[in-house]
C-alpha cells in the first residue's frame, strides 16, 4: 500500500513539472514575440545596429559644437542625406560636404565636436599644476608610463620617457597642435616628480626608479574612449580622400570623422609621426588585415571627436628617423585633397612668414613654466619642421588648382 502511494506521488510531482515547463516555454515563446515587436527587423544585425546614431549627450570634456542645420551654398555637385531623419519640414534634409573646391564645407564644420577648447586646456592645465598626486599605478601604455589620480579626484596619464626626445616630442606635437587651431589632441603640462606636488607618492616615484630630477608629461585622462579604424578612403585600395570622391553613400557621421582625419594626415605629416596610420601601411607587407584594426595611438569619444593619442614619436624622434618613413609619410598625404579651412589658412600663414619655429617656442615657452628644462627643438629639426610645412602648403596648392573646377 506504501509503495502504490510513493508512486502516486511520484507521478503527481511529474505531471506538476510537466505543466510549469509548458507554461514556462510559452511565456518564453511570447516574450521572443514581443521582443521582435518592439526591436524594428533593421536592426537585428550587428552591422544594422552600428548603423543606428548614437544619443546626443554632453560631455564634460568634449562640449558640442553648434548643432544648427543651415541650407548649403548650393555650388557643389555632391550632397549627403543627413543620418539624423526626417526635418522638421518634412522633405530630405542635405547638407553639402565640400564647397571651394577642397575644403570641407562651413555648415559641416559647425557641427563639428568641439574638441579640446584652448579655455578647457587652460583651466585643466592650472588644475593639473595645482592638485596634490595621490596616487599611481600603471596605465597609459608602457610599463614606465602611470595614471595618475589628483587630489581633486581627476586623473592624468604620466609619461616617462626611456629618453628625452619622447618626451620632448609629446609636449612639442601638443604646441604645434594649439599652432595649428587642431583641438584633438589632449590638453598637457610638464612636471617634476621631485616636486613637493608628488610627496605623497614619493615611495611608489623611488620604486619607478625614475631620474631624480626626471621631466614628465602629463595628459588630461579621459573616460569611455573607443578604438577606431581606418576609413575606406585612406586604406590603399580606397581611392584616398578627394573632391572627386563619392559621398552619396557617407552618412553625417561619417563626413564629420573624415574632416577629423583630414586633420590627422597633415598634423602627422608634420611631426613625421610614424606611429599611427604609417605604421599601419608599414605592417601591411605581412599583415593584410592591419587596416581593419584600430588603428594605434588614436581614440574616440562617445559623440565622435577623435582624439590623437601617444604623439610622442613625433618630431624629435620622427625627424631623427625620416629617411625609414617618409615615402610612407608622403603616400598618406597625397592620399588626402579635401582639408579644414582654418587648418589650411594656419598653413598658409606659417609658409608665408616662415616663422614655425618662432611662433611654436614663443607659445610653448610662455605655456609651460618647465620648457627651459626640457628644451626645444634643434636648428635641424626646426628646419625639417618649416620644410614640410611648406610642402604640404605646396600640396594643397597642386590640389586646389587640379580640383576647383569641380
Amino acid at each position: 500500500m506504501r509503495a502504490v502511494s510513493l508512486n502516486s506521488l511520484a507521478l503527481l510531482l511529474l505531471c506538476t513539472l510537466a505543466c510549469v515547463l509548458h507554461l514556462w516555454g510559452g511565456l518564453e515563446k511570447r516574450l521572443e514575440r514581443r521582443e521582435r515587436d518592439l526591436v524594428p527587423s533593421t536592426a537585428r544585425t550587428f552591422r544594422a545596429l552600428l548603423a543606428v546614431p548614437a544619443a546626443r549627450t554632453t560631455s564634460r570634456y568634449f562640449p558640442r559644437a553648434r548643432t544648427n542645420v543651415t541650407t548649403g551654398s548650393g555650388h557643389e555637385n555632391k550632397t549627403l542625406v543627413s543620418e539624423s531623419g526626417e526635418p522638421e519640414d518634412g522633405g530630405p534634409r542635405t547638407v553639402e560636404p565640400l564647397e571651394d573646391g577642397v575644403f570641407w564645407s562651413r555648415n559641416l564644420e559647425s557641427r563639428l565636436p568641439a574638441g579640446f577648447s584652448e579655455d578647457h586646456a587652460r583651466a585643466w592645465s592650472l588644475r593639473a599644476r595645482a592638485e596634490r598626486v595621490l596616487s599611481l599605478e600603471p596605465g597609459c601604455g608602457r610599463t614606465s608610463n602611470q595614471l595618475a589620480t589628483f587630489s581633486d579626484g581627476s586623473r592624468a596619464c604620466v609619461r616617462y620617457g626611456i629618453n628625452a626626445e619622447q618626451v620632448q616630442g609629446e609636449t612639442l606635437a601638443y604646441y604645434l597642435a594649439r599652432l595649428l587651431g587642431i583641438s584633438n589632441v589632449p590638453p598637457l603640462v610638464l612636471a617634476q616628480p621631485s616636486a613637493e606636488q608628488w610627496a605623497h607618492v614619493r615611495k611608489r616615484v623611488d620604486g619607478l626608479q625614475w631620474a631624480g630630477r626626471a621631466v614628465v608629461s602629463m595628459t588630461e585622462w579621459i573616460a569611455n574612449l573607443s578604438g577606431t579604424v581606418t576609413p575606406t578612403p585612406l586604406r590603399p585600395d580606397g581611392g584616398g580622400l578627394r573632391p572627386s570622391s563619392d559621398f552619396s553613400n557617407q552618412t553625417e557621421a561619417d563626413l564629420l570623422e573624415l574632416a577629423q582625419w583630414s586633420d590627422l594626415v597633415v598634423f602627422d605629416y608634420l611631426t613625421a609621426n610614424f606611429d599611427r596610420l604609417v605604421s599601419n601601411l608599414f605592417s601591411l607587407q605581412w599583415d593584410s588585415r592591419v587596416m581593419e584594426r584600430d588603428t594605434s595611438n588614436l581614440l574616440k569619444a562617445p559623440h565622435g571627436t577623435l582624439v590623437f593619442i601617444d604623439n610622442e614619436a613625433g618630431l624629435v624622434h620622427g625627424y631623427r628617423v625620416l629617411d625609414m618613413w617618409e615615402r610612407y609619410h608622403s603616400s598618406v598625404l597625397r592620399s588626402v585633397c579635401i582639408f579644414r579651412r582654418r587648418t589650411a589658412q594656419r598653413v598658409a600663414g606659417l609658409h608665408r612668414y616662415r616663422d614655425v619655429r618662432a611662433r611654436l617656442f614663443e607659445l610653448y615657452r610662455d605655456s609651460e613654466p618647465l620648457a627651459a628644462q626640457l628644451g626645444f627643438l634643434s636648428e635641424e629639426h626646426a628646419r625639417i619642421l618649416q620644410d614640410r610645412v611648406d610642402r604640404v602648403y605646396r600640396h594643397i596648392l597642386h590640389c586646389k588648382g587640379k580640383y576647383n573646377q569641380l
